[in-house]
């Protein structure tokens, strides 16, 4: 595939993968080898994390059409092959979160996609793309449960850094859903809010300790769309930017004639290396 020809997407801004639309891939062990190669390059490809986790849901049954959308990836890799996740040293340590949903983005079953990603400062150190586990009935529940997973992740990271003895400002937490950041103001309890009525509690809490600060951010404005969904290519190169995934990118250092590592750098490590063993845990207890 190093020959290919580039692609300027991982996906292409139409792609709705389903489980049934074309024969059977008669080489499951290539599927499985491909894609789960894929996924060590989520650790510094954010903007990769949706496509890899679409193709990763029909493991498996896979079709002739899934593996069509593997080596689309694959060609996009084949162009950006020196891109990467640029971490540059600043002395804010503030967290700022983004949160989005994809209402109902599965024509399987119509479970929703939570996409966020989480800056310390300018830089990017964490991020998400799965689908939800149960299907939302509006899209402000769908939206409420990507700020609740990213509330926990910010909670998460508040921890770590308390242990670190880093201290941080107040984080704040967007959302392009409105109705998400009304309804968090709203005393009163809608009957349509019980279904999502513990996410509802969990960041109500947070925000009435003023623990965190939650804002509307126009659609225009959010940096993980490709995280939610597949996005047209001028879309995409200008959030891949936003996302700070350039061509080769350099850790900058330096500063007094000391080896200064940017302190998000360290904490990006701690968290890979968190998530390592979670998941190195749950693989021994199966």
């Amino acid at each position: 595939m190093f020959h290919a020809k580039p692609q300027p997407t991982p996906m292409t801004s139409s792609s709705r993968l389903q489980k049934n639309s074309s024969e059977s891939f008669n080489d499951p062990s290539l599927y499985r080898l491909v894609v789960g190669t894929l996924q060590y390059l989520l650790i510094t490809r954010p903007e990769l994390s949706y496509s890899v986790n679409r193709v990763c849901q029909f493991m498996p049954d896979r079709k002739l059409h899934h593996w069509q959308a593997v080596k689309r990836i694959l060609r996009y890799l084949a162009g950006t092959i020196t891109h990467g996740l640029l971490l540059r040293h600043n002395s804010t340590t503030s967290l700022i979160g983004f949160a989005d949903a994809d209402w109902g983005a599965d024509v399987d079953d119509r479970k929703s996609t939570t996409g966020y990603c989480i800056y310390m400062g300018y830089n990017l150190i964490s991020w998400s793309s799965h689908k939800q586990k149960t299907v939302s009935i509006s899209s402000t529940e769908a939206g409420y449960r990507a700020v609740a997973a990213l509330l926990a992740e910010i909670v998460w990271i508040q921890s770590l850094l308390s242990e670190l003895r880093i201290q941080v400002s107040k984080p704040k937490l967007y959302s392009n859903n409105l109705g998400v950041v009304l309804l968090n103001t709203n005393p009163v309890m809608h009957s349509k809010t019980k279904y999502f009525e513990l996410d509802l509690h969990f960041v109500r809490d947070q925000v009435q300790k003023q623990k965190i600060q939650l804002l509307h951010l126009p659609a225009r404005f959010q940096v993980n769309d490709p995280l939610t969904k597949p996005v047209s290519g001028i879309l995409f190169l200008h959030v891949r930017d936003k996302l700070m995934i350039i061509a080769n990118p350099t850790m900058h250092l330096g500063g007094g004639g000391l080896l200064r590592v940017p302190m998000c750098y360290l904490v990006y490590k701690l968290l890979l290396y968190q998530h390592t063993i979670i998941y190195i845990s749950l693989y021994q207890n199966l």
